[in-house]
């Protein structure tokens, strides 16, 4: 990557008096404020980890020069300050700590810059950036988002079909600020999370078969630990009064190479319906696990599952069976634009962890209450409460809290 960042300045000396590279740019600053309660109910270990963060998201990106080979880039900037934390409390993914003495960091800051470069339809990104894509799903479900150093293609040369393929051999975890090589998420030691691998490959696309019907594929491979296939399919149709959403999507993982983070073999078929009548929409959910092993992810983002965003757990367990129903509903129609409420229910069952067996039980209620600010001089300013009980009878209990206030100021 050194090379690509000596000839940034150069590039740009060369390319800035393009008007659209200062004319077309934008940015923008995300100022999010965030604590995080992650109570854990009786037995051994820490009793919770409890932070309250505050931090800044600067972003930046130019329009594209003219010409046959058009030129951009691309600028994040976070910085993150402690509120209130403790070494005995630490471990929520919000702040930087030392692993050693877990002392927690008063501030950490980190920044990623991208080189674009754009031909017809296609676009060449290469530096620090955030895909999100079913096979790397980097939401910002803590303080900042995970940035990853490499380079991607996107391709929309031929209609209704986008191509994607690149590879990364670097992260800035969320809670980190040094280029680290990438691991699998070893959550409750159902793979070696310690292992680093070279480099993470992918490549697929999706494609339009229908006005209502998009398939998708994409392979990945985190090198010398797991392999991965994703196929999927997402239709939408007006049905009565209102409109359904359906979801269909399988992931096949194995180990590769050296298979350094232990064996893999799974197979995660994950099928959703959401039907929106009024200000409603009723989701039902059913994930089915099949394989030896859970489901490999990489470490620090979340798993695009049909689960996602539920807030103890992630349900990835071998040979696990997890139905889910949500509620989610608008206050719009009731003169509140911007109130939403969702309630969710999630149980999964058949658990084969070394501990439970196939006797393995877990379920979680999750509440949340959002509202954003419709209008007027703090129009765009959002607050988002939510919180989780799950129970289960091979671990601990846990009860947690999250609390976020963001709000996204355009600078230009």
């Amino acid at each position: 990557m050194k090379p690509l960042y000596a000839l940034l300045p150069l590039l740009v000396a060369t390319q800035a008096a393009q008007a659209d590279f200062i004319k077309d740019s934008k940015g923008s600053l995300q100022i999010r404020n965030y604590y995080f309660d992650h109570d854990f109910q009786g037995g051994p270990g820490l009793d919770e980890m409890r932070e309250w963060a505050q931090g800044f998201i600067l972003k930046a990106d130019s329009g594209y020069t003219e010409g046959p080979i058009q030129f951009g880039l691309s600028f994040i900037g976070m910085t993150g300050f402690q509120l209130d934390s403790s070494p005995d409390r630490t471990g929520t993914g919000l702040l930087s700590f030392n692993p050693r003495t877990r002392e927690v960091n008063d501030n950490y800051s980190k920044a990623g810059i991208s080189a674009r470069f754009k031909v017809s339809n296609t676009e060449l990104q290469v530096g620090h950036m955030t895909p999100l894509l079913p096979i790397m799903f980097p939401v910002t479900a803590r303080l900042f988002p995970p940035l990853f150093r490499g380079g991607m293609v996107t391709s929309g040369e031929i209609q209704g079909l986008t191509l994607r393929g690149g590879y990364f051999d670097r992260q800035k975890y969320r809670d980190s600020t040094e280029d680290a090589k990438l691991r699998v998420s070893g959550l409750n030691g159902r793979f070696n999370g310690t292992a680093e691998s070279s480099g993470f490959m992918f490549g697929g696309g999706d494609y339009k078969l229908l006005d209502n019907l998009t398939g998708s594929y994409y392979y990945a491979q985190l090198n010398d630990i797991y392999k991965q296939h994703y196929v999927g399919l997402t239709h939408t149709t007006a049905l009565g009064p209102g409109s359904l959403k359906s979801e269909a999507y399988y992931f096949d993982s194995s180990e590769d190479g050296a298979a350094k983070a232990g064996r893999v073999d799974n197979g995660n078929l994950n099928l959703n319906a959401a039907y929106t009548l009024g200000a409603n929409t009723f989701s039902l959910g059913y994930m089915h696990l099949s394989g030896d092993t859970g489901m490999p992810y990489l470490a620090s983002i979340d798993p695009y599952v049909m689960v996602g965003g539920a807030l103890a757990t992630e349900y990835l367990n071998p040979k696990e069976r997890v139905w889910q129903f949500k509620h989610d509903y608008d206050f719009a129609r009731h003169g509140l634009p911007g109130l939403k409420t969702q309630i969710r229910f999630i149980q999964g069952r058949n658990i084969h962890e070394p501990v439970a067996d196939g006797n393995g039980e877990e379920w979680e209620r999750d509440l949340e209450v959002s509202y954003t600010v419709q209008s007027g001089s703090l129009a765009g300013l959002g607050l988002r409460v939510r919180h989780g009980h799950y129970q289960n009878n091979f671990s601990r209990d846990v009860e947690q809290t999250r609390v976020n206030v963001d709000y996204t100021l355009a600078l230009w």
